[in-house]
C-alpha cells in the first residue's frame, strides 16, 4: 500500500436525512438491554458485597487483591473503545493491511511498562500515578500533571460517548439520546458505587462481548462470500494485502517504521503512564501479578487487531460480491462497519443487537475507566493532600460522589459535543495530543536524575504547546485545503471523517492529492509520531532548563523514583567488561531524607523495597541515615 501525506478530515456531526436506515427488531433491543442489565448487576454485586465495610483502598484500588487475568482483560478493554471497533476495520477496508503492522509495536510497548514503569510505581505504593511526580519533583509538578490529565479525560469522555451513538443513530435509527443516557446512567451507577473492582469485573464481561460480537461478524461474513480463503484471494487480487513499506519518511502516514516504532511511544503513553492503566497495575496482589497482566495484554491485543483486520477484509470481499446501496456509497468511514453489519445480519434477529452490544461494551469500558480514574486523581492529588485528617467514611462518600459527579459531567459533555460541529474532531483528538507530553514528563523524572522541578514544568508546557500546535494546525490546515481521494476500492467518494485507527482515539488522516510544503509539510507529520515527538520535546526542553538552573544540586532525591538505566545496560555486558568500568558518579552526593516523605511512602520505598532497590543498583549506606543513588558513568 502506498500511503500519501497525512491530513485530518472533518468529523461529520449530522447525517443525510434522506438516507434510509435499517431498523432494530425487538430481539435486538432485548440483546442490547441484556448488556446494560448484566453490566449493572455485576457492578452492583461488587458494590453491595461487604457494604458498610468498604475502605478507600478497596474503592480506588480493589484492595490491591486482583489477579492478573481480570486485570489484563480490563487493561485491554480500557482503550478498546467503540470508535476503535468502528475505525480499525474501516482503515483496512479503505487502505489495506499495512495498519496490521501496528502489532509489531505491541511487543516493546508492553514489555517496557512491565519492566520499567510497573516496578517503579508498584514499589512506591502509589494510588495515583501523579503521586510519583511529587516524590520525584515537588507538589507543583504533581498538580500540573493531574490538571493536564483531568483536562484530557473530561474533554475525551463525553465525545467518546457521543460519537459512536451518533454513528449508530445515522445507520440504524437507534435513538441517539436514549443510547447516550442509558450508557451514561448505567455506567455512572456501577462505577460510583462499586469502585475499581466493579469496573474491572464489568470490563471482563464487556471484553468477552466485544470479542463475541466481532467473531460473529467474521464467521457470518466469510460464510456469505465463500470462506476466509476466498476473502484472502479477493484482497490479494485487488492489492489490499500490503507488503512491508520501508519508507523512513515520518510524513508518510503509515509505513513499517511509523507503525512499528512510532506506535511504541503511543503504546507507552497508554500502558506506561496513563492513570487508568496504572491504577489497574496497582490493584494487582503483587508486583509479579501486575507484570504478568501486562504480558497477558500482548496476545489479547494481537487477537483484537487480527479480528479488526479480518472484518475489514471480509467487508471488502462482501462488497465485491454484493453491490452497495447509494446510502452506503455516500457513508462516512465511521459508518462503514455499521452499514456492513446491518446489511450482513439483517435477516438474523438478535445478531445486529449483539454487535451493537459489542460496540457499546467498548464505550462502557472506556467511560467507566475515565470516571474511576478521574475520581481517584481528584481525591488523591487535589483533596487528600489538603485534608489529611479526612476520615475513612467521609473519604469513601467523597470518592463515590466524585465518580458520580464526573458521570454527570460526561453526560453534559456529550450534550455539548452535539453542538460542536466541526470542532468535535479537535475535541476527539485532544486525548492523543496530551498523552505524549505526559509520557515525556514521567520519562524525564524516571531516567534523568539531574532533571529538576522547574525543568519538568517548563518541559511539560513546551510539550503541550508543541502538541496542540501540530495537532490543531493539522486539523485547521486540512479543513481549509485538504482534498480527499477515493478509497482504494473506489466505492465511496464521500469526504472521510475522523476515526480511531488504534486503541487510543486519534485522528485517521486521509490520503491527499497534493504534496504539502512549508508549515503544511510540518502539519502532515504522521499521527503515530505525535507521542514520540511531543514526549521528546518535554525531555529535551526539561533537561536544558534543568542544567541551566543547576540540576538537582542542593535538593533531595528519592532513589525509588529513578530507574537505573546504566546499571541495567551494564548487566548485559560480560563480567570482565563490567569490572573495568567506574561505578561512581556525581549524583552519589545527592541525599534523600526519609522524613521528607509521607509515612506510607517511607514504609513502601525506604523500608519494604530495600532489596528491590539493591537489585536495581540503588544502594543503602548502613553507616548513614540517608540514601544514596549510585549510577554508572562510562
Amino acid at each position: 500500500m502506498s500511503a500519501g501525506e497525512s491530513t485530518a478530515a472533518p468529523f461529520h456531526t449530522t447525517s443525510d436525512t434522506n438516507m434510509s436506515v435499517a431498523t432494530f427488531s425487538v430481539v435486538d433491543y432485548v440483546v442490547f438491554g441484556l448488556l446494560l442489565l448484566l453490566s449493572l448487576v455485576i457492578g452492583l454485586y461488587h458494590a453491595c458485597r461487604g457494604w458498610g465495610r468498604h475502605t478507600v483502598g478497596e474503592l480506588l484500588l480493589a484492595d490491591r487483591k486482583m489477579g492478573c487475568l481480570p486485570v489484563a482483560l480490563s487493561l485491554l478493554a480500557t482503550f478498546q473503545s467503540a470508535v476503535a471497533i468502528l475505525g480499525a476495520p474501516a482503515e483496512i477496508y479503505r487502505f489495506g493491511t499495512q495498519y496490521w503492522f501496528l502489532g509489531c509495536s505491541y511487543f516493546l510497548g508492553l514489555l517496557i511498562p512491565a519492566h520499567v514503569f510497573i516496578p517503579v510505581f508498584y514499589r512506591l505504593h502509589l494510588t495515583s500515578a501523579y503521586e510519583y511526580l511529587e516524590l520525584r519533583f515537588n507538589k507543583a509538578v504533581r498538580i500540573c500533571g493531574t490538571v493536564t490529565f483531568i483536562f484530557q479525560m473530561v474533554i475525551y469522555m463525553g465525545v467518546a460517548l457521543y460519537a459512536p451513538s451518533l454513528a449508530l443513530n445515522a445507520v440504524t435509527g437507534f435513538d441517539l439520546w436514549l443510547s447516550v443516557l442509558a450508557l451514561g446512567i448505567v455506567c455512572n451507577i456501577y462505577t460510583a458505587l462499586g469502585g475499581l473492582k466493579a469496573v474491572i469485573w464489568t470490563d471482563v464481561f464487556q471484553t468477552l462481548v466485544m470479542f463475541l460480537g466481532q467473531l460473529v461478524v467474521i464467521i457470518v461474513g466469510s460464510a456469505r462470500v465463500g470462506g476466509l480463503g476466498h476473502v484472502w484471494d479477493v484482497a490479494s487480487k485487488y492489492n489490499l494485502i500490503s507488503g512491508i513499506e520501508l519508507n523512513p519518511d515520518p510524513f508518510v502516514r503509515h509505513t513499517f517504521w511509523t507503525l512499528a516504532f512510532g506506535g511504541v511511544f503511543m503504546m507507552l503513553s497508554l500502558y506506561g503512564v496513563n492513570q487508568a492503566q496504572v491504577q489497574r497495575y496497582l490493584s494487582s496482589h503483587s508486583e509479579k501479578a501486575a507484570m504478568l497482566s501486562c504480558y497477558a495484554v500482548f496476545p489479547c491485543q494481537q487477537v483484537a487487531l487480527c479480528m479488526s483486520s479480518l472484518i475489514g477484509l471480509v467487508m471488502f470481499a462482501y462488497y465485491k460480491k454484493y453491490n452497495m446501496s447509494p446510502q452506503q456509497e455516500q457513508a462516512a468511514p465511521d459508518q462503514l462497519v455499521l452499514y456492513f453489519v446491518m446489511d450482513l445480519l439483517k435477516d438474523i434477529p438478535g445478531l445486529p443487537g449483539l454487535f451493537v452490544a459489542c460496540l457499546f461494551s467498548g464505550s462502557l469500558s472506556t467511560i467507566s475507566s475515565a470516571f474511576n480514574s478521574l475520581a481517584t486523581v481528584t481525591m488523591e492529588d487535589l483533596i487528600q493532600p489538603w485534608f489529611p485528617e479526612l476520615t475513612d467514611t467521609r473519604a469513601i462518600m467523597l470518592s463515590r460522589s466524585l465518580a458520580f459527579a464526573y458521570g454527570l459531567l460526561c453526560l453534559g459533555m456529550a450534550y455539548i459535543s452535539s453542538h460542536l460541529g466541526s470542532v468535535l474532531q479537535a475535541a476527539l483528538s485532544i486525548f492523543g495530543m496530551v498523552g505524549g507530553p505526559l509520557l515525556g514528563l514521567f520519562c524525564l523524572g524516571m531516567f534523568f536524575p539531574c532533571a529538576n522541578p522547574l525543568g519538568a514544568i517548563i518541559g511539560l508546557l513546551a510539550g503541550l504547546t508543541m502538541a496542540f500546535w501540530i495537532g490543531i494546525g493539522s486539523i485547521v490546515n486540512s479543513m481549509s485545503s485538504a482534498v480527499a481521494s477515493s478509497p482504494i476500492n473506489g466505492s465511496s467518494s464521500f469526504l472521510p471523517s475522523n476515526l480511531t485507527v488504534a486503541t487510543v482515539t486519534t485522528l485517521m488522516p486521509s490520503t491527499t492529492q497534493f504534496k504539502p510544503t512549508g508549515l503544511q509539510r510540518f502539519y502532515s507529520l504522521s499521527y503515530l509520531w505525535y507521542s514520540a515527538h511531543n514526549s521528546t520535546t518535554v525531555i529535551v526542553v526539561g533537561l536544558i532548563v534543568s542544567l541551566l538552573t543547576g540540576g538537582m544540586r542542593g535538593r533531595s532525591l528519592n532513589p525509588g523514583t529513578i530507574y537505573p538505566v546504566l546499571p541495567k545496560l551494564l548487566a548485559l555486558l560480560p563480567l570482565s567488561c563490567q569490572k573495568r568500568l567506574c561505578w561512581r558518579s556525581h549524583s552519589q552526593d545527592i541525599p534523600v531524607i526519609p522524613s521528607l516523605f509521607p509515612e506510607k511512602m517511607r514504609n513502601g520505598v525506604l523500608q519494604d523495597s530495600k532489596e528491590s532497590m539493591a537489585e536495581d543498583g540503588l544502594v543503602h549506606q548502613p553507616c548513614s541515615p540517608t540514601y544514596i543513588v549510585q549510577e554508572t558513568s562510562l
